[in-house]
């Protein structure tokens, strides 16, 4: 079963062969592997088979991008969305946002000049070639981008933002929607030259550790409508839908059902939610993936990560719609070996033995022996590009009774000459 066939068996709630497997990791994570034993020349998705592949357009107003200060622990940039940013130079932590380029709505009309989709937004060289590439392997290949309250803590200050979704919540609705208006035009622009998708991956955390950072109604004001119309244009397109949404997010759960959403992702454990509880009360109609607990991938007693993968696994994979997934991203305090230790439970307990099981017991359908041609049937054959195919005989086909017999027409020099040109292409000249 080639990974595209695996997943989205999981997405269409049927039982795939295991369970399976995509991760996201820090860069310094990856950093520290290398040192550790996976080897330099391979990534940790080739190392452990990661079943997903991502490929997205530039939605960004493109400003350039220009390192302002750096220091051993920390560097400061701009951003293509025309803000700063302070991160530690390892990339280990999420980046502090330090100063934004909407405070006023005259801001954010010049910003929108400078949103306008065009072709030179799209990677053609190496992305399209890596595109090819992963769908002849199997891989399940995702739309990847982001246009809700995530990706407008870009452009303005969060505070801010989160007053004005209240006060006006039209305006956030109107950036909301020029934004995933772009990223349906994009989209398009990429399924109509070549790219191949399978699912949309979007990005749009919604929630902190205590619940959501904002209320139920104010996401149908400035939410709603936008993911209503990703969604059910990707689906036009028979791909799946993905979101992923950090924090405690399960009070929108019902509303993202509503709206189109195929699967949820990561299931912040530390932010209180809990895969086992969420596939008892919506396994029905939604998927899960994630919510793997990475306090325990780094705990020194392994009996913990196989008790959280064990029981977790053994209530989400049930009638597939669960995919694994750490519970967000794997941190640095996770050692090389202990992944790996990881990797194996999940295989261990993934497995479906219902569908080895059906199988083992589906009918093996003896394989035909190939049929050998006889020499008058390979001669007969040959006149489709050598000798004349022989056929009625001029005088035996006649025109149907109930259509008049062609006239005769005169035709073209040009014409007489192209059709000489064809007899000597592929046959002999009469």
């Amino acid at each position: 079963m080639t990974s595209r066939e695996r997943v989205l068996r999981v997405l269409n709630h049927q039982i795939p062969d295991r369970v399976p497997i995509q991760d996201s990791l820090w860069s310094s994570t990856v950093q520290r592997w290398h040192k550790e034993g996976l080897p330099e020349d391979t990534t940790p998705a080739e190392y452990f088979g990661y079943e997903f592949e991502f490929f997205g357009a530039d939605t960004s107003p493109r400003f350039p991008v220009k390192v302002l200060e750096k220091n051993e622990e920390y560097i400061i940039t701009t951003t293509p969305q025309g803000g700063k940013r302070r991160n530690h130079r390892d990339y280990s932590t999420t980046p502090e946002i330090i100063d934004y380029p909407i405070k006023t709505k005259d801001d954010w009309k010049e910003i929108k000049k400078r949103l306008k989709p065009d072709f030179t937004r799209i990677d053609w060289a190496s992305g399209l070639a890596r595109n090819r590439t992963a769908y002849e392997d199997g891989k399940f290949l995702c739309y990847q981008g982001g246009y809700g309250y995530d990706m407008l803590q870009s452009y303005i200050a969060s505070e801010q933002l989160l007053i004005t979704m209240v006060k006006d919540p039209d305006w956030i609705k109107e950036i909301i929607m020029t934004l995933a208006e772009s990223t349906i035009i994009m989209a398009e622009l990429m399924l109509n030259n070549g790219f191949r998708f399978d699912a949309a991956f979007m990005y749009n955390d919604m929630g902190y550790k205590n619940g959501l950072l904002f209320s139920p109604d104010i996401y149908r004001k400035t939410h709603y409508e936008a993911d209503r119309l990703v969604y059910t244009y990707f689906h036009s397109k028979g791909m799946k839908t993905i979101l992923h949404s950090c924090g405690n997010v399960s009070e929108l759960i019902p509303i993202m059902i509503e709206t189109g959403l195929d699967c949820l992702q990561p299931l912040e454990v530390k932010a209180g939610m809990d895969v086992v509880k969420l596939k008892e009360k919506y396994g029905d109609s939604i998927a899960f993936m994630g919510g793997i607990d990475v306090r325990s991938m780094a705990d020194e007693d392994p009996a913990k990560i196989e008790q959280e993968i064990k029981t977790k696994f053994e209530a989400a994979k049930v009638n597939g719609g669960y995919i694994y997934h750490s519970d967000h991203s794997v941190p640095k305090n996770v050692s090389f070996q202990q992944y790996c230790r990881v990797m194996e439970l999940v295989k261990k307990y993934g497995v479906y033995p219902e569908y080895e099981k059906a199988q083992k017991e589906q009918p093996q359908i003896p394989e035909k022996p190939p049929v050998v041609p006889s020499k008058a049937e390979v001669k007969k054959r040959r006149g489709l590009f050598g000798k004349k195919v022989e056929g009625p005989k001029k005088e035996e086909v006649k025109p149907a009774a109930s259509q008049p017999a062609p006239q005769k027409t005169e035709q073209p020099a040009g014409d007489t000459e192209k059709k000489k040109g064809f007899r000597m292409l592929f046959g002999k000249r009469k």
